[in-house]
């Protein structure tokens, strides 16, 4: 949220001699103000809101700067205004003030009141800015101001103290009465998410029926019913054709829109808050804003809240922020200087997150759609879903193919009537079969069958594919926006350095398995038993144990892992202890907590009291190593306490900066014993000085196995690799190195949020074309969705991994969405348009291989299928052009479509990708499916043979029963009968050949394997089965107008599919021995 959202130029005012407030007011606000409904109302009425609001609070928050501003229900959105009286004016009583800034936000969006308080809290307390601000000549220069420090992202939200809260939202520490929450309830509605009203999916249906392609099918089919035409048999067969490939367009674009939902489940029924003065449970739908709401360790939140009581509290805000660790929660105030996102803010909690550890009490802000997750519900049902390139390349090539058959049925209509002097009828029933025989009614079923044995293989390897085109549109991705933790990372923190007593030690070891080796510098391995029994490596470890909260779980059996309970970083501390052999559990029952100041984000550490058996007492930290310095005044080294002097600070900090330039998590551990006798400390100021430094752990996340190699097929396949995490930018770096994504660690641009949002599209577009690798760090969900749209709209084809609720935006908004890991919200995988069961990238680099294996083998059978479209068309030219009986009828045609061709087709649909698929870069958003290359070869050579040979064999049936050139040719009777059955033999003859033909572009069928495909061989065998049953048995005889075949004829379409296959491989000898492009 920006102060610029809602301030114009034109309200912002510059304004001199001015006598009271009052006149303030009129002038910058206009006599009327328009409301809802198009209603409009006096000023005085917003004047004396304002007002009344300033009767129960002082509006002047620091010298000479004040913030007059209410909350109304009768407006839509924030009405912000902003002077600037060169002379001052009398703002309280004996309070001048110079800078007025005034605002009134809709009642029933008490979030945007507070964002807005709380950014222009922290934008006025600038010196500076009040400094420019005083100096500013005209109104321009004070809007261009603001929003320019806005545009440096500088700007965060400041503290709104808990008495401040209370005023605003007009509650107090005891919360609501019933009856006032049934009035905000009428105000502001139930806390749920609401869903936009959507198509029905009876409609989306119907529009399947009635696009271009199926409306001249049903012209066409509902005229086989006119009397003289008299064909119901056609009729209903491309009835048939219409319902069928409506059926398979309508499950391949169909998807159930259940984000909302899936949002919604992941806030808990029941609420616990205060009404009336007492504790009750309620339905959380009934939560508003101003009920005082009670939380404890596994609970999820179930509205955004600020924290006015925490004990211990943390929570997990991975759902919004996409990082795992659970963040320890305040409910002191926040510092002014500060900087944090809205979702950062440490006295803040958010619906949907989750209670790790702790209690605490809140008052609520935001219900409903107003609370962040309701925000990104509300952006994710806003934002329409585009059509995959693929479904883009089929809608174009069937609207060409129908425009193209439309236009030749036309043409050949008039050519019917004027050369073969055929009767309107006869003309009509040429057309048809015209028609017919242009299109291909086996492509969209065939296209669906084979996307979806896609999706069977793919399963296999952990991937699940939610939209069919998707398998296809993973194989053109030519960016992916990847996250960090869980995808490239195993998402489980290890110790793998430790600085103590001024040496750097190695850990070795993976997950939370307590098996590794300790080693020096120089590599060698020190004995575990040597370690422990140093002075300075017992205290390192009693501060690591005892200032601790998390849980290390042993297996349970052989078949179990060891696993953690708790905040993974703490965990990694209790992994590193049991590796150096000490027994976690009888250290902390031999020393008793007796007092614990959690960590703040802002203290940047942890404290805990602990009284030993024998009566001594500890303080025990461990925090973020410069704050925790900062604390101690002694260091402990060689089994001695010493003075810390101003160069062990100096080291310490580089060396902290050493790991963090690594990517590791850095933590420094610090004690000291108390007086005997000393009372406990309760105050931690006093409990965290005078402290003694013990040392210092490196953690990492350790990238997945697999993941180097995935990325360096990635970059062979043209594949650019975004990394956009909510980590710290050394951190990204330092695992984009590990895992090849960058070769040098000064060789990358490294992107925060911050500065994102200071840079326009064009700029963000140019750092994204360019050849150096990005990184981008501490991202919001909307930064990640820019970045995917930024590369959409370069003409990229843009892949997006997410798991989190965050997620979701980013994902819907991608070509492709991919949610990471079974464990994801139900949220993303709701958005996502696959998921990736094992969360691991290397199988979406498995999945792109597979993907782009599907769109050459669309090709393949795309190609199979056109190439029959040649014989059925050519027959019905010469039968007007040569006046020669008709060699193929369209119900033979259409036994071809729909029956011999169709396993055969999707046989092609699962032939093995042909060597270097990966090596050549991603397919682009204007390369054509079916172009110009795959026209020439199916219609122009291999149509061309198959025409020619379905011609010999119709010819073969006249000349082997006694015709003779220049004598008429039978039109019926038996003759014409196997001349028409030869021809449709003979197409289905020469499809045999043509699946091997097909099977390769350039690579000869003998290398690949004649058998090799099983799925073909049971293609053909079907081929001849269906042909066998078509020509032998009376039914589909009758039908198909069909008389059974001699030995004779049999023996000469058995050398049609040698025929074609040979043809075709010396054009493929041709283009392997003059052709060198390895990706024709």
């Amino acid at each position: 949220m920006k102060i610029t959202d809602f301030l114009s130029m034109d309200d912002v005012f510059l304004l001199d001699n001015v006598k009271n407030k009052f006149e303030i007011y009129e002038k910058v606000f206009p006599k009327f103000i328009e409301i809802e409904n198009n209603a409009k109302i006096e000023r005085n009425i917003l004047i004396n809101k304002i007002e009344a609001r300033g009767n129960e609070c002082s509006f002047v928050i620091k010298e000479g700067f004040a913030i007059p501003h209410a909350r109304f229900e009768k407006i839509e959105k924030p009405i912000l205004k902003f002077c600037f009286v060169k002379n001052g004016v009398e703002f309280e009583k004996g309070k001048i003030c110079h800078i007025i800034f005034i605002f009134i936000t809709p009642s029933k969006e008490p979030t945007t009141h507070l964002q807005i308080m709380a950014k222009t809290l922290n934008l006025f307390k600038k010196e500076d800015i009040t400094i420019m601000i005083n100096s500013a000549s005209n109104s321009k220069e004070i809007f261009d101001l603001i929003a320019k420090e806005e545009k440096t992202g500088t700007i965060g939200f400041s503290n709104i103290s808990k008495e401040s809260i209370f005023g605003e939202l007009e509650t107090s520490i005891n919360g609501l009465s019933t009856d006032e929450s049934l009035k905000r309830i009428k105000e502001t509605g139930k806390n749920v998410l609401k869903k936009k009203k959507e198509t029905s999916q009876i409609i989306k249906f119907l529009k399947n029926m009635l696009s271009l392609f199926a409306i001249l099918l049903w012209v066409g089919g509902g005229l086989c019913f006119i009397p003289g035409v008299d064909m119901p048999q056609l009729g209903w067969a491309i009835f048939m054709v219409i319902i069928i490939n409506a059926i398979f367009s309508f499950w391949q674009e169909y998807k159930a829109e259940k984000a909302v939902e899936a949002l919604q489940k992941m806030i808990p029924n029941k609420s616990v808050v205060l009404r009336d003065g007492e504790k009750k449970e309620i339905d959380s739908s009934e939560l508003v804003y101003g009920d005082i709401i009670f939380f404890e360790e596994g609970d999820i939140v179930t509205a955004d809240a600020r924290m006015i009581e925490t004990f211990d509290m943390k929570v997990n805000n991975s759902m919004l922020t996409g990082e795992s660790r659970a963040i320890y929660k305040t409910a002191e105030s926040i510092s002014t200087d500060s900087y944090f996102l809205w979702t950062e803010l440490p006295n803040m909690v958010f619906a949907g997150t989750s209670v790790s550890a702790g209690s605490g009490k809140a008052v609520v802000v935001g219900t409903g759609m107003t609370t962040e997750v309701g925000k990104i519900a509300s952006i994710t049902q806003s934002l329409k879903k585009d059509l995959s390139p693929l479904q883009k390349e089929m809608k174009r090539a069937v609207n060409t193919i129908t425009i193209i058959s439309i236009s030749l049925g036309i043409l050949f209509f008039f050519l019917g009537k004027a050369l073969g002097g055929l009767s309107y009828i006869g003309a009509f029933i040429f057309t048809i079969g015209i028609t017919v025989a242009n299109i291909p009614e086996g492509l969209l079923p065939t296209l669906s069958l084979a996307l979806a044995m896609g999706v069977t293989r793919m399963a296999k390897r952990n991937v699940l594919i939610k939209e069919l085109s998707s398998v296809e549109t993973l194989g053109s991705a030519s960016v992916i926006c990847t996250d960090k933790t869980g995808t490239l990372t195993t998402n489980k923190i290890n110790v793998c350095k430790l600085f103590i007593n001024n040496q750097i030690f190695n850990i070795s070891g993976e997950n939370y398995n307590p098996l590794g080796d300790f080693t020096n510098e120089k590599g060698e391995i020190i004995d575990n038993k040597f370690l422990i029994s140093q002075e300075i490596f017992k205290t390192f470890f009693n501060v690591a144990v005892l200032c601790n909260n998390s849980t290390l779980i042993s297996p349970k059996s052989d078949k179990d892992n060891w696993n953690i309970s708790g905040d993974p970083t703490e965990a990694a501390l209790l992994v590193l202890a049991v590796k150096l052999g000490i027994d976690i559990s009888t250290l902390k029952n031999s020393n008793k907590r007796t007092y614990h100041f959690p960590f703040e984000s802002i203290r940047k550490m942890m404290s805990t009291e602990s009284e030993s058996e024998t009566g001594n007492k500890f303080i025990f930290t461990k925090g973020a190593p410069l704050e925790t310095v900062d604390k101690c005044k002694f260091i402990a080294e060689n089994d001695r306490i010493r003075a810390l002097t101003p160069n062990d600070k100096e080291n310490i900090k580089n060396l902290n900066d050493k790991f963090a330039s690594e990517g590791l998590r850095v933590l420094a551990f610090a004690y000291k014993k108390l007086d005997t006798g000393q009372e406990s400390i309760t105050e931690k100021e006093e409990a965290e000085k005078d402290l003694i430094f013990v040392g210092i752990t490196g953690m990492i996340d350790p990238h997945r196995a697999e993941v180097p190699a995935a990325v360096k097929e990635c970059k062979k396949a043209g594949i650019k690799i975004f990394m956009i995490t909510g980590d710290y930018g050394l951190t990204a770096r330092a695992i984009a190195y590990n895992i090849g994504l960058i070769d040098k660690l000064d060789n990358c641009n490294i992107i925060n949020g911050m500065e994102l949002s200071t840079m326009e599209d064009s700029q963000l577009k140019k750092l994204l074309a360019s050849d150096k690798p990005v990184l981008f760090s501490r991202m919001e969900p909307i930064q990640k969705m820019r970045i995917a749209t930024c590369a959409k709209e370069m003409g990229e084809v843009v892949a997006v991994t997410g798991d989190g609720v965050n997620d979701a935006i980013a994902l819907k908004s991608a070509d492709i969405g991919i949610a990471m890991g079974n464990d994801a919200s139900a949220a993303a995988k709701e958005a996502a348009s696959m998921i990736v069961l094992d969360g691991n990238f290397a199988s979406i680099v498995y999945a792109i291989e597979e993907g782009r294996a599907v769109y050459a083998n669309i090709r393949r059978f795309v190609t199979y299928i056109f190439s029959s479209n040649v014989p059925e068309l050519i027959p019905f030219i010469l039968f007007v052009m040569l006046k020669i009986p008709l060699p193929l009828t369209v119900m033979q045609i259409l036994a071809i479509d729909l029956g011999t061709d169709l396993i055969p087709a999707l046989a092609l649909g699962v032939e093995k990708a042909e060597p270097g698929i990966m090596n050549k870069p991603p397919r682009k958003r204007t390369e054509k499916l079916i172009d110009s290359k795959l026209f020439l070869r199916s219609y122009l050579f291999l149509g061309i043979i198959e025409t020619t040979l379905c011609m010999i064999a119709y010819y073969f049936a006249y000349f082997t029963n006694g015709w003779k050139i220049g004598t008429p040719m039978p039109n019926s009777g038996y003759v014409y009968m196997l001349a028409t059955t030869m021809s449709l033999a003979g197409i289905v003859a020469s499809q045999i050949g043509n699946i091997h033909c097909c099977r390769t572009d350039r690579k000869s069928v003998f290398q690949v394997g004649l058998f090799s495909n099983k799925l073909a061989s049971i293609g053909i065998l079907s081929e001849i089965l269906l042909i066998f049953l078509f020509i032998y048995t009376p039914f589909f005889q009758k039908i198909f107008g069909l008389v059974p075949l001699r030995v004779i004829d049999w023996l000469l379409l058995i050398t049609f599919p040698i025929i074609i296959i040979s043809i075709e491989e010396l054009r493929k000898l041709f283009m392997r021995k003059y052709n060198n492009n390895n990706y024709s």
